[in-house]
């Protein structure tokens, strides 16, 4: 059946329901060519100011996943069970939680991406570990999950690739923001991948994609329906992203501070995240009885993680790169750290070279900034705030710029803050 792409985006700008025939069409017409931008932009704006259906939604999805490969795991051995993060600033959680899941018996497909503006991207953060390769085939991907249990990759050219053209498209044309648009894209992607289990960190806060956590709930409870609607058991998990996670932000500092983490220590708020996370994914993988913190403690996490990385190509045991250039911000007085902006942070650390503006930028794989203090602890003038590091001189002062207007000082403590303030099944 065809239609004409004019009388689909005329139904959704005047606020009717797509049928599953016109979204199963534009999907795949658009895919192939036949549906030019212009005609999508304006379909995505559409949604984006009058919503979607759940209905619609499920089947926008499901058009999604039928626009390339889904992949089979069932002879990886293990139970299969992937996160995903909707990204924030020090967010390494990856990092430590997919070998930790592995060390206790379960797959881990982990398919992801690049950071964009002012988050970071895990395989950034990866490829900072000489030789790490983030490009594997799909024989080499089930490969890996069955003999090493834990593989953290980019999404295959032929997985979902009516996702990776719109995706594209919704970044100039303002229609990020669109839940409907961020569910499928997230959960076509993560359905296609053949994962068994999924949990979702849906990030609410300044320095979260999503700053409301009213928005927040509402597309974790989307995803969560069309994993289940799928066959694929999901949880989310509503966590703040006020603050950074942990002291490192950037990518061989975020490594280094992952390593920590794997080693039995590491950030109060890493381990609790990681670990929370952990015990969802086990779960729902049917490995109750798993105890993550005990394969923290005992080196079993850190035994996969060094597999994980010499199957992908890198050395566990070499030197990541150190940044040249230093730069600190200090307290301009006594008091309390009563805040400090993951967005200004995030910003920050772009600006010295760990973000980039357009997803074929390259980025510098030393540059990050340090916490030295998070909120709530005392300082006095002269304290150590943070830690800029750049590779190049000339990007400090644009950072430091924003990264001053990160702090605030007060004379009293902030009021305690939930790290994880929902779970929704």
């Amino acid at each position: 059946m065809s239609f004409a792409a004019v009388d689909i985006i005329r139904t959704k700008r005047d606020k009717g329901v797509l049928s599953d025939a016109q979204i199963d069409w534009v999907v795949d017409a658009y895919t192939r060519g036949v549906v030019a931008d212009e005609q999508m932009s304006a379909l995505a704006m559409a949604i984006l100011l009058n919503g979607m259906t759940p209905g619609e939604i499920a089947r926008w999805t499901a058009a999604m996943i039928a626009s390339g490969e889904r992949l089979d795991l069932s002879k990886v051995g293990r139970p299969t069970v992937d996160k995903h993060s909707t990204g924030g600033v020090g967010d390494k959680i990856t990092l430590p939680l997919t070998p930790l899941v592995a060390a206790l018996g379960a797959a881990v497909p982990q398919l992801s991406g690049r950071g964009l503006g002012h988050t970071g991207g895990t395989l950034d953060k990866l490829e900072a570990i000489p030789g790490f390769g983030t490009k594997l085939t799909n024989e080499q991907f089930t490969e890996q999950l069955r003999t090493v249990g834990a593989a953290i990759c980019a999404a295959g050219e032929g997985l979902a690739p009516a996702d990776r053209k719109l995706y594209a498209l919704r970044d100039v044309t303002g229609t990020v923001e669109a839940i409907p648009l961020i569910a499928s894209s997230i959960m076509s992607k993560k359905i296609a991948e053949g994962t068994g289990a999924l949990v979702l960190d849906v990030k609410f806060g300044s320095g979260a994609f999503m700053r409301d956590v009213a928005d927040a709930r509402e597309l974790a409870r989307t995803m969560v329906e069309l994993g289940k609607a799928h066959g694929v058991t999901t949880v989310a998990l509503l966590t703040d992203m006020d603050v950074p996670l942990g002291r490192a932000v950037g990518h061989s500092v975020e490594v280094e501070e992952s390593l920590e983490v794997l080693a039995g220590g590491g950030p109060a708020d890493v381990v609790e995240l990681t670990l929370a996370l952990a015990r969802e994914m086990l779960d729902a993988a049917g490995l109750r009885d798993a105890d993550p913190q005990a394969a923290l403690a005992d080196g079993r996490a850190m035994d996969a993680w060094r597999a994980m990385v010499r199957a992908q190509g890198g050395d566990p045991e070499a030197p990541l790169p150190v940044a040249g250039e230093v730069e600190q911000i200090t307290a301009d007085r006594d008091g309390y750290l009563a805040g400090l902006d993951a967005y200004a942070v995030g910003v920050a650390a772009w600006r010295l070279g760990a973000g980039r503006a357009r997803k074929e930028d390259p980025v510098s794989a030393s540059a990050g900034i340090i916490l030295h203090r998070k909120p709530g602890a005392a300082v006095r003038a002269g304290d150590v705030i943070m830690e800029l590091r750049a590779e190049d001189a000339a990007r400090l002062p644009a950072a430091l710029e924003v990264a001053r207007g990160a702090v605030m000082i007060a004379d009293a403590p902030p009021g305690p803050r939930k790290l994880i303030l929902d779970r929704i099944s």
